[in-house]
Parts: C-alpha cells; structure tokens; sequence
C-alpha cells in the first residue's frame, strides 16, 4: 500500500510539471495593447542609437522577438521571420528582436555578425537592458522565447517556449501564424 501511495504520489508531480511547462505564460495575452519600451538597435537602420521600434511601426503588422538567448533554434526562427517580412513588404509587415540581457553591450558583437553571417535585412536586432524584459510584456522568466505578434495596436498571437522547447514543428507554427497579422 505504501508503494502505491509513493506511486500515485510521484505521477501526480510529474503530470503536474509537465502542465506547467506545457501551460508557460509569457508576454502580452492576445487582445492587448503593445504599450511602448526601448531598445538599443544593433543591426537595424538605427545602429547604435535608442529607439522604440513598437512606437515607429505604429499600427503595421508587427513580429516582435523576445529571446534570452541566440541558441541555434532561435537563429533559425529569427531567419525564417526575416524571410517572411522581407515576402510581404508591400502589406508594409515589419519585426525586431529584442535580445534581452543584463550586458548589452557585451551581445552586440554576436547580433552584429549573426545578422551578416545569415543576411538578416528586414528585422532589426536589438536589446534592451534587463534579461526580465519591458515590465509591462510580462515576459516570464522561464521563457527563452516569447514571440508577440500584432496588428492596429492589437495583439492577434503569442507563442512561449522554455528552453529546447523551440523545436523546428514550433518555429513552424510561428511562422505559420504570421498570416494572421497580415491584411
């Protein structure tokens, strides 16, 4: 009887981890208003200078990136988003990265040759200046990846993912889910 209770006891921990990790929240929930934060832009055509990229998109369809880290996963999805703005610039469709982290300056180096090495043109890399992310974003701190995704101030999608969770079937459905920002 005791076995059975250790038993029970265990499955039930271990389907309960596993929710919570199937379940993580981070970012803004869909429907929200993506509130203004800066960045310092590394790669983009403000190089080097503090800006607001969610305030110069304005209302466009927007792709925005939160990562903690440029694991070959995230490169990989940062690319394949670079694809696909670069697709739809006549719906005017724009991304950023905002990679965040306590030492920003010590990670421009890295974005700066990640950008040449694979060609990103369309999705400016940035950081900002605390791994816990813009308050308001809610970004969680199990979250190696948070992707917010919205259009006419509105947010229409989020995806989390924790740590090797950013397998190539869910870079995919990010991917995919782009098209519900465009017109």
């Amino acid at each position: 009887m005791k076995w059975i209770s250790v038993s029970a006891v265990l499955s039930v921990m271990t389907l309960a981890s596993w929710s919570d990790a199937a379940e993580l929240k981070s970012g803004l929930d869909v429907g929200d208003f993506p509130d203004a934060f800066y960045v310092t832009d590394v790669t983009g055509p403000s190089a080097g200078q503090t800006l607001c990229y969610r305030c110069q998109y304005g209302s466009r369809p927007v792709v925005a990136v939160f990562t903690r880290t440029m694991s070959p996963p995230v490169r990989e999805l940062i690319a394949k988003i670079d694809e696909v703005v670069g697709q739809h610039q006549d719906e005017q469709m724009a991304a950023f990265v905002v990679l965040l982290t306590d030492d920003p300056q010590e990670q421009a180096a890295g974005l700066t040759a990640f950008a040449k090495e694979r060609s990103i043109r369309h999705t400016p890399l940035t950081t900002y200046k605390s791994a816990a992310g813009p308050r308001k974003y809610r970004i969680h701190e199990d979250a190696e990846v948070t992707v917010i995704m919205w259009v006419d101030n509105d947010v229409r999608v989020n995806h989390s993912f924790a740590a090797g969770e950013l397998t190539a079937e869910n870079s995919a459905r990010v991917v995919e889910d782009t098209q519900k920002i465009l017109p």
